[in-house]
């Protein structure tokens, strides 16, 4: 039985749960490998987390000590720190390592990696799609690491032009191994994705935050804020704001792609809200939630190409009516040009 040895570069959530899946794979009965995982995080208290609950084997002194002599290392950095940690240990990975890179765009860390990595050392890009369990449970903290936070996702690869056939192979075993589905994408057409997947929902959430912390009213709302405000705005809290700077800018031609459209959607809704415009108003929310309840029961099931079983509550308005509806969410008359 061979041992693969691992570093985990980056000790939250994500980083946390691939030492836990692995280490749960060590303790199977079919396992025909053994891995080692040394683990290491600048944030002391989530080191010291990691090792508390059996994610790591060891811990690292930094960067440069936890990649020598590895065959896999795994980076799950907070976003701002990738580029530089690249520069740090890029030239001390051994030839034939893989690097498996978790970060949320990968045409920029495409690039760095180039930059950084030895010839013989592969990276290849890598976003979990995780358990549908914590679909509704989006804020990302530590302590929220589980060894099944993979179980029934996707793992989607974003291999380097020069990674190896083997290295790519292994990459996609390894996600196997915790528990997902590889998948194989672009970079350009990931990252697109991500801008509306991720930037999207983060930059509703500033934008909402922001609006509301600078009205004059300010003092007495946050007194009155739930868990639809705080779930919205989470990002501010669980993602440091360089982090959400770089999702954002480093992906800014997506990310305005789907901000004009989304402003043209807030514009068309200010309007039905504006002139009291029950119907319209109703037939889009009863039109999304229908879409939506199929999202998610695919979503949960991972059948997309099968028409889902939804709840109660679907949509009366439909079929035949979609273009009308549209149309009035819009604004527009009956004859007006589409």
């Amino acid at each position: 039985m061979a041992t693969i040895s691992v570093a985990i570069l980056g000790l939250g959530r994500v980083g946390a749960s691939v030492g836990l899946a692995l280490k749960r794979y060590n303790a199977g009965k079919g396992a025909q490998h053994q891995f080692q995982i040394v683990g290491v995080d600048r944030r002391n208290e989530l080191q010291q987390a990691a090792q508390k609950r059996g994610a790591v084997d060891s811990l690292a002194h930094g960067f440069s000590d936890a990649v020598r002599n590895k065959d896999i290392i795994v980076l799950a950095l907070p976003y701002a720190d990738v580029q530089a940690a690249y520069r740090e240990f890029g030239g001390l990975a051994r030839p034939g390592a893989v690097v498996l890179d978790m970060s949320p765009l990968k045409a920029p860390s495409l690039a760095w990696a180039q930059a950084a990595l030895g010839e013989q050392v592969y990276m290849v890009g890598v976003t979990p799609v995780l358990n549908p369990r914590t679909l509704l449970k989006g804020i990302d903290e530590a302590e929220d690491a589980s060894v099944d936070l993979f179980d029934d996702g996707a793992w989607l690869l974003v291999p380097s032009v020069r990674a190896a056939k083997d290295a790519v192979e292994l990459a996609a075993n390894l996600g196997t191994i915790l528990g997902s589905t590889p998948h194989f994408m672009d970079p350009v057409e990931h990252d697109a994705l991500i801008a509306g997947t991720e930037g999207l929902p983060a930059l509703l959430g500033l934008a909402a935050f922001y609006t509301l912390q600078r009205t004059g009213v300010w003092g007495d709302t946050q007194r009155l804020t739930n868990a639809p405000f705080a779930l919205l705005t989470h990002h501010l809290d669980d993602t440091h704001p360089d982090d959400l700077r770089d999702l954002l800018l480093n992906n800014r031609q997506s990310t305005v792609h789907y901000l004009d459209r989304l402003i043209e959607t807030l514009q068309s809704f200010r309007g039905v809200i504006d002139r009291n415009d029950r119907d319209a108003l109703e037939a889009a929310l009863v039109s999304s939630a229908e879409s939506y309840r199929e999202w998610l029961a695919r979503r949960r099931t991972g059948r997309w190409d099968e028409q889902p079983e939804v709840r109660a509550g679907g949509s009366f308005l439909s079929g035949m009516m979609g273009d009308y509806l549209a149309r009035k969410v819009r604004g527009e008359k009956d004859g007006d040009d589409r």
